[in-house]
C-alpha cells in the first residue's frame, strides 16, 4: 500500500452519463483528472452524425494522495473510487501516459478503416481464423465490418469485428 501522502492515478467510477459533472466538480477542487472522450459516427434518428462521448463510459482517471479520498468520493457526479482491498485502485502512470498520447484535446479520434470495397481480406482470429473473404462495408459506429464469405453453397455474409481482420 502507498503511503498516504504519495500523488497516484485512481478510477472514479461516476453516476450514470455525469462524467462531465464528476470531472468538472473534482477539478474545481484542484484534483487532477483525465477525462478521455472519443469522436466517431453514430446513426442517430436514421441520420449520421459525429458524436464525442466517453472513452470509458462511467469512468474518468483522478490524481490524488489518499487523504483526498472523501473529498473525491463525495464530489458532484461522483459513485465511487474504484477498489480492491483496503484502499482505492492505483494506475499506473505508464497507462495515464499512453492514453493521454492517443488524444488530440481530450478526445481519442477513431482512424479510418484501411479496407476498400471488394478488398480481400484475412480473417486473423475466432473460428473462421485463416479464410480469406472480400471486404463490403464497414458498419460505422459499431467498429465491424460486413464480409462475403465464399463457401460451398455460394457467399454468405458475416459480420466480425474490424480488429479480427488484416488485408491479405
Amino acid at each position: 500500500m502507498a503511503e498516504p501522502s504519495v500523488m497516484e492515478w485512481h478510477v472514479v467510477r461516476t453516476k450514470p452519463h455525469q462524467e462531465y459533472l464528476a470531472e468538472a466538480s473534482l477539478s474545481r477542487a484542484g484534483i487532477e483528472t483525465l477525462y478521455p472522450r472519443i469522436s466517431e459516427h453514430k446513426m442517430i434518428r436514421r441520420k449520421m452524425e459525429s458524436v464525442v462521448s466517453p472513452l470509458f463510459p462511467g469512468y474518468l482517471f483522478a490524481k490524488f494522495i489518499l487523504s483526498q479520498s472523501r473529498m473525491v468520493q463525495y464530489a458532484v457526479g461522483v459513485r465511487n473510487v474504484v477498489s480492491f482491498g483496503p484502499g482505492p485502485a492505483v494506475v499506473s502512470s505508464d497507462i495515464i501516459d499512453g492514453i493521454r498520447q492517443r488524444l488530440q484535446g481530450g478526445v481519442a479520434v477513431l482512424q479510418r478503416a484501411r479496407f476498400a470495397h471488394g478488398d480481400v481480406v484475412r480473417i486473423q482470429e475466432g473460428p473462421l481464423c485463416g479464410l480469406e473473404a472480400v471486404f463490403e462495408r464497414e458498419m460505422i459506429g459499431q467498429q465491424r465490418a460486413m464480409l462475403l464469405l465464399k463457401m460451398l453453397v455460394g457467399q454468405v455474409r458475416v459480420v466480425l469485428d474490424l480488429k479480427s481482420i488484416v488485408n491479405s
